[in-house]
This record gives C-alpha cells, structure tokens and sequence, in this order.
C-alpha cells in the first residue's frame, strides 16, 4: 500500500499529484491518501468515484481526511 501525506498542499497541487500516481501505479492497487485543503478534500473523492475507483473515508475532521483508496483495472480508466 502506499501512502501519500497531501496535507501541506494546496488546490491544485494535490489533484495533479493523484492523477499522476494513478498514471504510474504498476502493481500497487491501493493507496492511503492524507488531504488537508478543503477543496481538494471535497473534489479528489468524487473525482476518484467518478472513474470507478472505491473511495473509504477512514478519518475526517476539521484540518484533514485520510481516504483508503482501491483502484479498478487499469483497462477501465
């Protein structure tokens, strides 16, 4: 699993960061994901719904929300 810690960025940096990882994931599926700016804690779980990808809230509070994030096959996106 990997984990990315996104909380010191802000909108939009953390979005790039994801599409980037989701570009290059090889064999890792799934990924422990930190956000700390509102909007990309509102927009990056629904982005990642959008495209298939299951999305669980394990931590939301006012400064941050650890998402655990499965990915779909590669051939769907």
């Amino acid at each position: 699993m990997v984990e990315m810690d996104l909380r010191t960025l802000r909108c939009p940096e953390p979005l790039l960061r994801v599409k980037l990882w989701l570009r290059e994931a090889q064999d890792e599926r799934k990924l422990l994901l930190w956000l700390g700016d509102p909007g990309s804690r509102r927009d990056i779980p629904h982005y990642l719904t959008r495209l298939g990808h299951r999305c669980v809230t394990r931590e939301a509070c006012a400064s941050h929300l650890l998402l655990w994030v499965q990915l779909c096959h590669k051939e769907s996106l």
